[in-house]
C-alpha cells in the first residue's frame, strides 16, 4: 500500500529519531535505575500505549490541531513535565523503602507503572512533533486510505521504538543489578533515577512546538 521509496524513507528517519536518545529513553532509564528491569520494561509498554493514542490522534486531524494551538500544547507538555516530576520526587522520597526480606526498594503495582508510563507516552512532545512533521510526508496520496497509511506508519515506528526502549531498559536494570546486595547503593539508585525524571520534566516543559 505505501511505496517503496516513501516507507524506506520514513524507517531510516524514524531509526534516527528513536535510536537517538530522547525524553522516552531517558524515562525508562530513570524508572530502571530506580525500580529496575521489571519496572522498565512495564514503562516501556504503558509510553508505547501513551505514543499509539497520539498516532490515532493525528490520523484523526487531532494533532494538528494540538500543534497549531500553543496553548493545548503548553498544556500537553506541562501535565507530562509534572507526571515527570511526581515520579522523581516519589522514588527520592521512598529510596529506602524495601521488601520484606530483600534489599530492593518497593516498586509499585504492575497496573500503577502502566498508568503512569501512559500519561507520559502521551504527553511526550518529542513524538507528538515528529508525528506531525513525519507522518503527514510519508503519505502517498495516490495510493489512497492516507488514516490507514498513517496508522500503518504509526505502528512501524512504535514497534521499533519498544525494541529499542526495552533494550535501554534492560541494559539499565542490570547495571543497577550489580548494586542490589547494598541497600544503600540501592537507595542511591533511585535518588539517581528521580533526579533524571525530574531533570527531563523540566526538559520536557521547556520543549517548543517545532
Amino acid at each position: 500500500m505505501i511505496p517503496g521509496p516513501e516507507l524506506l524513507a520514513f524507517v531510516l528517519t524514524s531509526i534516527v529519531v528513536i535510536v537517538v536518545p530522547g525524553p522516552g529513553v531517558l524515562f525508562v532509564i530513570g524508572r530502571a535505575l530506580a525500580l529496575g528491569t521489571r519496572a522498565a520494561v512495564l514503562s516501556v509498554l504503558g509510553s508505547a500505549v501513551g505514543v499509539s493514542l497520539q498516532i490515532v490522534a493525528l490520523a484523526l486531524g487531532v494533532g494538528v490541531v494540538i500543534t497549531q494551538s500553543e496553548l493545548l500544547f503548553t498544556l500537553l507538555k506541562v501535565a507530562g513535565a509534572l507526571v515527570l516530576a511526581w515520579l522523581g520526587v516519589q522514588s527520592i522520597r521512598h529510596r529506602a523503602d524495601l521488601d520484606e526480606g530483600e534489599v530492593d526498594p518497593v516498586a509499585p503495582r504492575t497496573a500503577t507503572l502502566v498508568r503512569e508510563s501512559v500519561a507520559v507516552g502521551i504527553t511526550n512532545p518529542k513524538t507528538i512533533v515528529f508525528f506531525i512533521a513525519a507522518l503527514p510526508q510519508a503519505v502517498v496520496p495516490e495510493a489512497g486510505q492516507p488514516v490507514v497509511q498513517m496508522l500503518v506508519l504509526g505502528a512501524i515506528f512504535l514497534v521499533m521504538g519498544v525494541v529499542s526502549d526495552s533494550l535501554y531498559g534492560i541494559a539499565a536494570g542490570q547495571a543497577r543489578a550489580w548494586f542490589a546486595s547494598n541497600g544503600r547503593r540501592i537507595a542511591a539508585l533511585r535518588v539517581a533515577g528521580g533526579v533524571a525524571l525530574i531533570v527531563l520534566g523540566i526538559v520536557m516543559a521547556l520543549a517548543a512546538p517545532a
